[in-house]
């Protein structure tokens, strides 16, 4: 299949997920087209079978913000019509799957046997889609699509609970490459972090005010209070970031503490981790813990969104509710002082992991895609 795949660049799941996706049907010999407004991050090595083509947008003094979802609208329409799209996927609601309408009512019936695929990510439904300005358009662009899938069960009643959907809403989870994100050998890494075998705590993401990071400090003073000697990796960078380390310096815990900033190779990180923390205030999927489970790395959870579908209570870690700190330094200081407990929820993580390995959920798409595809040509007929 020639298949189009349109997408934020970001280091966010939608983006990660979307580049992840690509590069799986490319090994599978799939002629996958990137389009966005940037390279995007995962997109960091050059691969047959994927191109990747650019946004570009034009500043005009009329305008105050250059109008993407139209420039986006007009290169999609450039693509079924010069590269023999077969396939339009789009990742997020909003702008791509109305700039992807668009671009098929532009083409008319050039563009009629091009099935429009929207997956649903998250912040699409639950924050930006729900402000009353976008509602009537996402209700419009999810409709319109030919076929629409959701990360989680949890995204996808609350797509049906926000809107007025009458489209059929598949679930498809996030996924990640096992080969990638497994434990390795990274000795000489951890004895430059812990150098007396303090063990070692990992938070991963965008320090966005709803990752909830101040409380991952929080609750690692309370793990120090409790006996453990430990050292807090803060992974990502973001506008919740100077907070962050003001809590560092009102517990007066800094010199346990290390910012290592936005990481590509983020599995190297996870590969020294005894324990993993995502104290979200909303999360559809948790692929941050995904890829911790993926390298044996028990999880410590808020018991939110579609967390609880990935991270399971009492096997492969703790769920604990919203702002509940001292629970989650509880449940840490339990597994970390408790080397039986802590090996088997590391053995279940892996294992859990292993059920949103890749290749099994790009072998959904590609099913999906045919399903689609069919629907399609039954309905033009």
């Amino acid at each position: 299949m020639n298949i189009g795949i349109v997408c934020y660049p970001t280091f966010g799941g939608s983006g990660v997920i979307a580049t992840e996706l690509a590069k799986g049907l490319a090994r599978r010999d799939h002629q996958v087209h990137i389009l966005s407004y940037a390279k995007p991050a995962r997109l960091d090595t050059f691969q047959t079978n994927i191109s990747y083509h650019e946004v570009n947008l034009q500043s005009y003094p009329l305008f105050e913000y250059p109008p993407y979802d139209l420039a986006l609208a007009n290169q999609m329409a450039n693509l079924i019509s010069y590269e023999g799209i077969d396939i339009l996927h789009v990742h997020y609601a909003i702008p791509h799957a109305t700039s992807a309408y668009l671009a098929k009512q532009i083409l008319g019936e050039q563009a009629a046997h091009v099935p429009i695929i929207t997956t649903l990510h998250g912040t699409d439904i639950t924050v930006v889609g729900s402000d009353p300005s976008y509602k009537s358009v996402v209700d419009f662009s999810i409709n319109q699509s030919d076929g629409v899938t959701a990360v989680s069960e949890y995204l996808r009643k609350e797509t049906y609970e926000r809107f007025d959907i009458e489209k059929e809403i598949s679930v498809i989870p996030n996924f990640i490459d096992l080969e990638r994100f497994k434990r390795t050998n990274k000795e000489h890494f951890r004895k430059a972090i812990s150098p007396e075998d303090e063990k070692i705590i990992v938070h991963v993401s965008n320090f966005r005010e709803v990752k909830r990071v101040p409380d991952v400090v929080t609750m690692f003073a309370y793990i120090l209070e409790h006996g453990i000697k430990a050292k807090l990796l803060l992974v990502g960078d973001g506008p919740d970031r100077n907070r962050a380390e003001q809590r560092c310096r009102e517990l007066g815990i800094c010199d346990q503490v290390r910012f290592l900033g936005k990481q590509e190779q983020v599995e190297e990180v996870l590969s020294i981790a005894d324990l993993f923390v995502i104290p979200s205030g909303s999360e559809t999927f948790g692929l941050a813990a995904l890829e911790a489970m993926g390298c044996g790395v028990p999880v410590i959870s808020s018991n939110i969104g579609g967390l609880p579908e990935v991270n399971i209570h009492g096997e492969t870690g703790y769920l604990c509710d919203l702002g509940d700190t001292d629970a989650m330094g509880k449940y840490g200081v339990e597994i970390l002082s408790d080397p039986k407990k802590h090996k088997r929820m590391s053995m279940k993580a892996r294992k859990n992991a292993e059920k949103f390995d890749m290749d099994k959920m790009v072998s959904e798409y590609e099913n999906y895609y045919k399903k689609i595809q069919s629907e399609l040509m039954e309905h033009r007929n």
